[in-house]
């Protein structure tokens, strides 16, 4: 999975915040763990295409390397200041309404979260011991999900062929981290301590130690977001409870809410998305410029940096720092149902919505 840290032929040009100033004053830190400054800049220094280029090996990382890290997320997310809290809000009741209630244009919905486990280290920062830690951690806590959410841990590492062609063929399969996460040093030891958990219905999934310790997904066909969020709250609550069993708890404070290890995705690190066939829409001039005012993001269906397939196009909320969890569904149902209606107007020959004009 391709996150924000890596570089995008859309994305302005950011000031540098790694002056040499800041360089003196952190380069001979240390966290707890042992991670240091040259190692979280250095997928920037061998990228410099980088959209970001800086990673947290460890939780430490946010502050030990604060005024380095403060700055970027200032930045990056739209003035979030290091005084600033973050408020998280889980509660699926809270959301209004869903995306495409007539059927005809949402073809999938798709709601993922990152979350990391407080005390182990980050992946671009963990060591061997660590990540078999997570792992066994996570997969044995994935094995008393019950109901619907009960299902299989597949590990990459000796992965049987058959398990490998039907994980790819169900779109399931994560690969190896791209150039931006090996010069991270994410990519350290593959495939161990790597795998993938889906239920029985593949409706919620949990990628382990990919870019980050969890990634934990629920989706579905159709566009009925709240019911893929309220899977994925409940999924997110029983994976908790075996890590708080394990004595362990995940990382997080109030000030970044979830910690991930590239900076773009504290916060909620959800990033809420569907499939939407809009070709009139996608063929507009003004497509993007309509997506940054209803603060959705637009992808191809195959991932960041890819193109549009017949017209479909894969639309996520944005944000992900300072905006709780049902804010950013309700933003992406909200703006993917303007973008529908704008679909219909340009079909017709009608006035577009008023939040477009």
């Amino acid at each position: 999975m391709v996150d924000e840290c890596s570089p995008s032929s859309t994305r302005p040009a950011r000031p540098l915040h790694l002056t040499v100033d800041v360089y003196e004053q952190l380069k001979d830190k240390i966290t707890p763990n042992g991670f240091t400054l040259e190692r979280a800049i250095q997928s920037g220094v061998d990228n410099p295409d980088s959209g970001v280029g800086l990673y947290a090996g460890d939780e430490e990382c946010y502050s030990v390397f604060g005024p380095l890290f403060d700055a970027v997320i200032e930045d990056y997310h739209g003035g979030y200041k290091p005084s600033d809290k973050h408020v998280s809000d889980l509660d699926a009741a809270k959301l209004k309404g869903t995306v495409d209630p007539e059927g005809k244009y949402v073809l999938s919905t798709r709601i993922r979260v990152g979350r990391n486990i407080r005390g182990l280290g980050l992946s671009p920062g963990c060591s061997r011991a660590q990540r078999r830690e997570v792992e066994s951690l996570v997969t044995k806590g994935l094995a008393n999900l019950k109901g619907d959410l009960a299902g299989k841990y597949f590990p990459l590492n000796g992965m049987s062929e058959a398990d490998r062609k039907q994980l790819v063929a169900d779109h399931f399969l994560f690969k190896k981290g791209d150039r931006f996460l090996e010069s991270a040093g994410a990519n350290r030891d593959w495939p161990e301590g790597r795998g993938i958990f889906h239920n029985n219905e593949k409706t919620f999934l949990v990628w382990v130690n990919e870019e980050d310790q969890m990634r934990i997904i629920s989706m579905q066909s159709g566009g009925d977001a709240k019911q893929v969020f309220e899977r994925l709250v409940r999924g997110i609550s029983a994976i908790e409870e075996q890590v708080k069993a394990a004595g362990r708890e995940f990382a997080h404070n109030d000030h970044l809410g979830y910690i991930h290890s590239c900076p773009t995705n504290c916060g909620t690190g959800m990033r809420a998305s569907v499939h939407v066939q809009l070709p009139k829409v996608g063929a507009h001039p003004n497509f993007k410029k309509w997506c940054a005012k209803l603060r959705l993001q637009p992808r191809g269906i195959h991932g960041e940096h890819s193109e549009s397939d017949g017209g479909v196009y894969d639309l996520s909320n944005k944000e992900r720092l300072g905006k709780s969890e049902v804010q950013l569904v309700q933003t992406m149902i909200d703006g993917v149902n303007t973008l529908i209606a704008a679909e219909k107007a340009l079909a017709e020959g009608k006035p577009l919505p008023s939040e477009l004009q």
